[in-house]
């Protein structure tokens, strides 16, 4: 045991609290079978460990503590509710011998609860909620801010969710090897979906939510970690660190929009465009590479160039060549004809633009008409660029670009 003042103990259960609350609660949902249950053991166990370490001490291994008491704590509520068929269900996960409190153990648990959080029998609304708030530790309230939904929304998502795996009986464990890269892919889809909303949020005031594309970032980190030899783990990471190395230099001082070109290419994060670089590198040698590494890939070019006029556009072309390959994609075409454009002009953007167009492709996508509009405008069409600009202006709802919409408009109608 280790002895101590009232204030370090604070200090020690604060930072255990901020360190291993994911820990100890995906292992107590394994021991007990309920998400809620599992949640209420452990705020039982913090709560405990605050009323008796003062006088014992801390433990030698907190965390096999908590987890031990947490359990201890939900086997009274149970027999206080005379809930014994549930005792009776589960009676080798309360046996005390049978508990493997071991780190590799521990990190399964960890794999467990991503996996069940991103089960694709939930709906993707659910996965993201349900992960933010079990994997993430975000609040109820965190969670509806940040999608700029109501509290009660956010709430009925995730205890939808915990009914769905309750009731479906979502088995909680990682995949067997034939289903994982399946499963693998929805969790790096709803990983990428949050670092998505705090990159670029969909609508709203503000342009970025950092606090989601960091905890993204972190869960990133988390997975690799677990699945160190998964390539497409690497590119993930490896795009959202090179994505948000630009953070600083994305806005002005009053929140409005810069374009990648005109970035102050000294305020990029230098140590997350170098450890990008290195998992991208990691990720190509590898056969298992997928799209989430050829994007990086793609960022990392970006990166790399000391100017924008320094960007090797053949290279970024050649990437996107593969990338629509082996992920046919509207996205992946428009952004592939910006990329044409920059290399070979506004006119070949165009022509790629009204083909997608013409196809009744991303009819409702407001960044293709921004780029229409831009390659009118660069090409002295004004009439064209004006109109494209308007249509915008109507799809988008994130205030920032709606700003700079406004801006580039003006200027064309004052000429």
């Amino acid at each position: 045991m280790i002895q101590g003042n009232e204030q370090d103990l604070s200090t020690i259960l604060e930072l255990l609290y901020r360190n291993e609350f994911r820990r100890v609660l995906a292992t107590l949902i394994r021991l007990i079978g309920d998400f809620d249950q599992a949640e209420e053991a452990l705020h039982d166990a913090f709560q405990t460990a605050l009323e008796q370490w003062p006088q014992q001490g801390v433990p030698d291994n907190p965390r096999a503590w908590l987890i031990s008491v947490g359990r201890f704590k939900a086997i009274d509520k149970f027999r206080r509710d005379k809930r014994f068929d549930t005792l009776e269900k589960i009676p080798e996960q309360y046996d005390a011998v049978s508990i493997n409190l071991d780190d590799e153990n521990l990190q399964d648990d960890q794999l467990r609860l991503i996996f069940t959080c991103c089960h694709p029998s939930l709906s993707a609304e659910a996965q993201i909620a349900l992960t933010l708030r079990e994997i993430c530790a975000l609040t109820t309230e965190e969670i509806a801010h940040a999608f700029l939904i109501a509290p009660k929304t956010a709430a009925q998502r995730i205890v939808r969710a915990k009914a769905k795996i309750r009731e479906a009986q979502i088995p909680y464990e990682v995949p067997a090897p034939g289903q994982l890269t399946e499963r693998l892919n929805t969790v790096l889809q709803v990983i990428y979906l949050v670092f998505n909303e705090g990159y670029s949020a969909s609508s709203g005031t503000v342009l970025t939510r950092y606090d989601l594309s960091t905890e993204a970032i972190r869960l990133g980190r988390v997975l690799l970690e677990l699945l160190p030899e998964e390539s497409e783990i690497q590119g993930l990471l490896a795009l959202m660190l090179l994505q948000d190395s630009r953070r600083e230099a994305r806005t002005t001082a009053e929140g409005d929009l810069i374009l990648l070109a005109e970035q102050d290419r000294t305020l990029w994060n230098r140590d997350q465009i170098n450890e990008g670089v290195v998992l991208v590198k990691l990720a190509l040698g590898s056969a298992g590479f997928g799209i989430y590494t050829l994007q990086a890939a793609i960022a990392a070019v970006h990166a790399e160039a000391a100017s924008a006029d320094m960007t090797d556009w053949r290279e970024i072309i050649g990437l996107y060549d593969i990338l629509l390959r082996i992920y046919p994609s509207p996205v992946i075409e428009l952004n592939r004809a910006v990329a044409l454009a920059m290399r070979d002009g506004p006119a070949i953007g165009l022509e790629l633009i009204e083909a997608l167009l013409s196809r009744g492709q991303l009819t409702d996508y407001h960044f293709m008409y921004a780029a229409k509009a831009d390659f009118h405008r660069q090409l002295g069409q004004c009439n064209e660029a004006i109109e494209a600009y308007q249509h915008a202006l109507q799809l988008t709802q994130q205030e920032p670009e709606r700003r700079f919409l406004q801006k580039r408009l003006a200027e064309l109608q004052n000429q």
